[in-house]
This record gives structure tokens, C-alpha cells and sequence, in this order.
């Protein structure tokens, strides 16, 4: 394959950097370098349509970043990247703003977050400290926002009807003045924005947010898409999802795979717990006509796992963008009225309670997935936690790198629990799988066995 060597100066995003910095990453022995050379291979690899970690492993090899200390700021010398970065041999302008967001948020972690011991990382409060931190320092964070930042979660691998949809439904977004945050990768996370970007342009809205959330480990298989405006790598999938919900002011699902039903059951269980039953949370599923089968069975396992007021917290539309837009707009009138009255930020959620469960990084080792509890007689919300862990493991085999050589090695991920759920879960798994929503390219092998 075609690969191209560049030498590429900052626009915006981190123009200096101390020398301590600079000392980090330039070690191509330490973790820091490995980690912000293989994000920024991700996001240079934007436009691949692959989600297939191995098939990009030589590629990777070949690859190299290095960052230079100059009179006037930093620079960065390319080598081996993907040819789709560039266009007559200039980087693409926002794929080089996410390549120094990739290195500002990399570096800022290592050293104001890990290594710095400001914050204890099994404690609930300091995550939530150093996960605002990480966004503060992103600039995502802005005071005078008020409550318009709509948060869409959907499939990566989606049919073209699905992505179509999405669009539409951001389309209508935009119109009305909402701006949109995904996890920034393909599928229904560039739809909703692509679709804003025309709604925006019509109302003649130039400040238009298309924030991306994302996390080292997803990246490869979900790289940036250039509509994003601003992008943010969190440390973990865990901070990832807390970032979501701390930002956000309500969310629209559509149609997706594990990673989906992680973070629908990520939601459902902050929802459900005790603090949080009255704080208003706008949560729409929607998909095009077709789209209802899948939404019965992900309906159907969620009042199976969690109950009927874990499905009272979401309607359920579709094939009716507009009517997905006002019915979201209205919920944010009552987002607003509630934080003026609890005196809580518009910018950042804080007055909503992630339990420690939901915050502490899982590692989806064989023994970890085969050792986690699921039985009905647990705390709802707990019970979410779990079932949360059990998909991202699934995602983990799928697509992450971690993951996918474990399977590798040690063969499929066991995961049992309570019959009934182990039945539906296994249900639900195939019939994704069946309609082709767990990889993009290729015969899906499974990487999972259901024990029951």
C-alpha cells in the first residue's frame, strides 16, 4: 500500500510544549510514545473501512511519528502514514487538528492525571475530578453553553437505510439549534453530525459543536470522522462513558451492536440508581421503518435485566425524525428549568451520581469475564454494571487490540449468569451478529460462548 512521509505544524491545538513534555514523548521506549503513536496512527486512518485490528497490524509497523522541539513551537515528522489523510500531499485541515488533540490529550493524562498523583483513581469523586479535568483541559468544556449538546450512540457497522436516518434525524437536530456529540467514529456516529452540518448551514449557525469522545483503546477500529470539531481521548472506556453523560443533555440511540448495548446499559444503570430518579434525562431510541424488530428485542432484554422502570426512562420512536427532534427539545426545556433550579452547571453534569462500579476500569481478561455475576436478586443497578461489563468485554474481542490477541490465544470469552438473562443475552448477540452489526468486514467469528 501507498504511504506518505509529512512534516506537519499545528494550526491550533498545541503549538508548544516544555521540554519535559517533549522528553516524554520523544522516549520510543516509554508507554506515553507507544499510546500517542498508535492513536495518531487511528486517527491518520480515518476513511479506512476496515474495523479489523489485525488486518492493520503491518501497516502499523511500518508507521512512525516523531515530535520535534523548533524556535517557534512543535512539529511533527510522518512516516509510512495512510495515503486518505492527505489531499495533493497536504494533511486533511481537521484530521491534523485531531492529530494534536490526540497528542495533547495523551500527554496531559500521563502527566496531570496518572503521574501526578492529584487524584486517587479508585475514589468516585477524583475520577469525576480528573475526568473533568481532562475535558476542561480540552477546551470542551464552556461555561456559558446552555443545555443544546445532544449525545447520539448507535453501530459503527450499519446498513445504508440506518445511516441515512441518522442523518435526517441530525439534520432535524440542527434546524432547531441543537448541537451533536458521538464517539466520533463511522456509521451512526458521522450520520447524526453530517446531517447537522446542513441543518446548521441553513439557520446560518457557524458555531455548530460536533464534539467526539473516544478512548485508545476504540480508536483503531472507530477513527475520528472529519466532521468532528472537537475531539477528546479519554484514559478509559469508563471515563469515556462518564464523559458522555457528564457533557451531554440527552441522547439518542439508534440501532448498534455490543458497544451499543454497553452503553445503553451504562445509562439505564446511573438512571436507575436511587440519587438519580428524579433528575430529568432526555433518552430516545430511534431507527428507520425496519428498525422495530430490533428495538422489541433490546426493549424486550432490557424489562427482562432491569425492569419496567428501566424502560419507563426512554421512548421509543420510529421512522419520525421530527418527531425525535421536538420530543428531545422539549426535554432539554425541562433539563434547563431543573439545573437552574438545583444550581447545577449547564456544562457539566455534577449533580448526577455514578456509583464506583460504573467508574473502575474493567479489563476483559478471560477469568474477569468468566468470574462476573449476573443473577436477578442483585441491586438493578448493579445488575447494569455487570451486564455493561459483559458487553465491553464482547467489544473488546471484537475489536480491540488487547482483546482480539487474547481470543487469539486463550480462545472465546465464557460468560454465564442467571438462565434467563444467559438465554436472552445469547438471543440478542445473534441476532446482531445475524444482521451483521458486529464488524464491518468479514465473516463474524464470535469471541464470546454463552454458559448456560
Amino acid at each position: 500500500m501507498h504511504t506518505i512521509n509529512a512534516h506537519i505544524t499545528p494550526k491550533t491545538n498545541l503549538r508548544v510544549l516544555s521540554r519535559h513534555e517533549v522528553s516524554q514523548i520523544c522516549d520510543i521506549n516509554s508507554k506515553t510514545y507507544e499510546l500517542f503513536r498508535r492513536c495518531a496512527f487511528a486517527v491518520l486512518n480515518c476513511g479506512s473501512n476496515s474495523d479489523d485490528y489485525l488486518s492493520t497490524v503491518e501497516q502499523f509497523r511500518n508507521f512512525d511519528i516523531r515530535v520535534n522541539q523548533e524556535d517557534r513551537g512543535i512539529t511533527l515528522d510522518v512516516k509510512g502514514a495512510p495515503p486518505h489523510a492527505f489531499v495533493d500531499g497536504e494533511i486533511i485541515r481537521g484530521i491534523r487538528e485531531h492529530l494534536f488533540s490526540v497528542l495533547r490529550d495523551i500527554l496531559y493524562t500521563a502527566d496531570s492525571v496518572v503521574s501526578s498523583q492529584r487524584f486517587n483513581l479508585n475514589n468516585s469523586e477524583d475520577i469525576t475530578n480528573a475526568t473533568f479535568h481532562i475535558l476542561r483541559n480540552a477546551n470542551i468544556l464552556q461555561p456559558n453553553y446552555l443545555p443544546r449538546l445532544v449525545v447520539c450512540w448507535g453501530g459503527h457497522s450499519i446498513p445504508r437505510e440506518e445511516y441515512d436516518y441518522s442523518k435526517k434525524v441530525g439534520y432535524e437536530l440542527g434546524l432547531r439549534g441543537l448541537d451533536v456529540g458521538t464517539g466520533c467514529g463511522p456509521g451512526a456516529m458521522k450520520g447524526p453530525m453530517k446531517g447537522a452540518t446542513i441543518g446548521h448551514a441553513k439557520q446560518h449557525i457557524k458555531t455548530g459543536r460536533y464534539i467526539g469522545i473516544t478512548e485508545p483503546g476504540i480508536i483503531a477500529a472507530e477513527a475520528p470522522n472529519p466532521i468532528v470539531n472537537e475531539l477528546v481521548i479519554l484514559p478509559d472506556i469508563e471515563k469515556r462513558l462518564e464523559s458522555f453523560i457528564r457533557l451531554s443533555h440527552g441522547i439518542i440511540v439508534f440501532p448498534g451492536g455490543p458497544g451499543t448495548l454497553e452503553e445503553i446499559l451504562y445509562l439505564l444503570g446511573i438512571l436507575l440508581h436511587p440519587d438519580n430518579i428524579d433528575i430529568p434525562f432526555p433518552v430516545i431510541l430511534t431507527g428507520p421503518a425496519g428498525s422495530e424488530e430490533y428495538f422489541d428485542q433490546v426493549n424486550n432484554f432490557i424489562g427482562l435485566t432491569l425492569g419496567k422502570k428501566a424502560q419507563q426512562r426512554y421512548d421509543i420512536v420510529i421512522d419520525d425524525e421530527v418527531s425525535v427532534a421536538k420530543k428531545m427539545k422539549s426535554g432539554l426545556a425541562d433539563v434547563l428549568a431543573y439545573r437552574k433550579s438545583s444550581n447545577d452547571a449547564f456544562f457539566y453534569n455534577w449533580g448526577i451520581t455514578i456509583a464506583n462500579s460504573f467508574q473502575q476500569p474493567f479489563a476483559p481478561t478471560h477469568e474477569n469475564m468468566a468470574s462476573l455475576e449476573i443473577s436477578k436478586s442483585m441491586p438493578l443497578h448493579e445488575l447494569a454494571a455487570n451486564l455493561r461489563r459483559a458487553f465491553s468485554g464482547i467489544v473488546a474481542g471484537n475489536v480491540k487490540e488487547e482483546g482480539v490477541m487474547a481470543v487469539k490465544k486463550y480462545g472465546v470469552f465464557k460468560i454465564k449468569g442467571d438462565p434467563d438473562i444467559m438465554n436472552a443475552m445469547d438471543n440478542l448477540l445473534t441476532n446482531m451478529s445475524n444482521q451483521g452489526r458486529m464488524k464491518i468486514n468479514g465473516n463474524y467469528i464470535p469471541c464470546y460462548e454463552i454458559v448456560k
